[in-house]
């Protein structure tokens, strides 16, 4: 299905949000603007999302997985490709982003699309390369980040991150 990214946007911008966050889970929603470029992407740039399996992993507010239905994604128990937007790994759940990562590469039959901070790339390219899958950044976003707790002092913040590309196409020796 094709769908013009402002289009996608708009649509996406009817999913409703978080009503009670909880800190402990980062649960921070995905907003309609990244989550279009993201879907975009990997929509018209790799075809892996109109008529494949695609499964949200920690989907929180779902809004990955709304977009990718409205481009043609089907449902099953298989998933050919696995898009996420997981926790940072930071704050109270260090490691989190990698442990979300490790399952969806064990899910995900043709690729992995996850957003990570930038300033983390060097990390996970280690934990790609120990995994022996390939890591190709697609794209450099600004993760819009609203206030969503009472300790937020700014009404927003912007996030430097990268969406990914993980694949298990073998890495060159």
């Amino acid at each position: 299905m094709k769908l013009k990214l402002k289009e996608l946007e708009s649509r996406l911008q009817q999913v409703d949000g978080f009503e009670n966050p909880k800190l402990l889970l980062e649960q921070y929603p995905t907003r309609p603007h990244i989550a279009a470029c993201m879907l975009y992407t990997i929509h018209n740039t790799f075809d892996d999302i109109e008529n494949k399996m695609v499964a949200d992993l920690g989907c929180g507010c779902g809004v990955l997985s709304i977009g990718s239905v409205m481009l043609g994604a089907g449902t099953s128990k298989t998933f050919d490709t696995v898009i996420m937007n997981p926790p940072f790994g930071t704050k109270h759940n260090k490691g989190m982003d990698m442990t979300f990562l490790k399952v969806a590469l064990q899910m995900a039959q043709t690729a992995v699309y996850s957003l990570h901070k930038t300033s983390t790339r060097k990390h996970i390219q280690k934990k790609a390369d120990d995994w022996k899958v390939k890591m190709e950044v697609i794209a450099e976003l600004r993760y819009d980040l609203p206030a969503s707790y009472k300790f937020h002092k700014k009404s927003s913040v912007d996030i430097e991150v990268d969406l990914i590309r993980f694949s298990s196409e073998k890495l060159p020796n």
